[in-house]
């Protein structure tokens, strides 16, 4: 898991093929437009390897339910708002069939956050993480998760 300023996502190219090209996209649309442009719904970056998914999201109290996937890591992006977010390296449970490329435990957060406007959160395969937490404030964001495969 990383977290850090959008303006140091450069500072991690190099660990990935996928998430280079994930960086390129990203500098380069940035450089021409604002990233709260991005339209709702899927961006191809470069097909099932590299996509953006952009959604409004309501954002939910804190649970013990987490999340985690098996090919993709996950690059947050608040557009608007803040919203809090968890991780942990705790296995806990099995909550619910693995599908698609998404499941779900129950363990306790080991660390938590505030992502934000601004900033980015990178969650790699296996690693649990919760996203969409409400903050005092703050119960909705517009974001973007950039879908990066990392495995096949």
């Amino acid at each position: 898991m990383i977290c850090d300023a959008l303006e140091n996502l450069n500072r991690y190219r190099g660990l990935h093929k996928n998430l280079e090209t994930a960086i390129d996209y990203l500098t380069a649309y940035y450089v021409a437009h604002d990233l709260s442009d991005l339209p709702l719904g899927r961006t191809e970056v470069d097909g099932e390897n590299v996509f953006i998914n952009v959604m409004e999201a309501g954002l939910n109290p804190d649970s013990a339910r987490l999340e985690y996937h098996k090919k993709y890591a996950d690059l947050q992006i608040d557009l608007t708002g803040g919203e809090g977010w968890g991780y942990t390296n705790l296995p806990g449970e099995e909550a619910g069939e693995f599908a698609g490329d998404i499941g779900f435990r129950t363990s306790p957060d080991a660390v938590s956050g505030v992502l934000g406007e601004g900033r980015f959160v990178l969650f790699f395969p296996g690693e649990l993480h919760k996203p969409g937490v409400a903050r005092p404030g703050c119960d909705h964001v517009r974001k973007a998760v950039i879908k990066i495969r990392m495995e096949d």
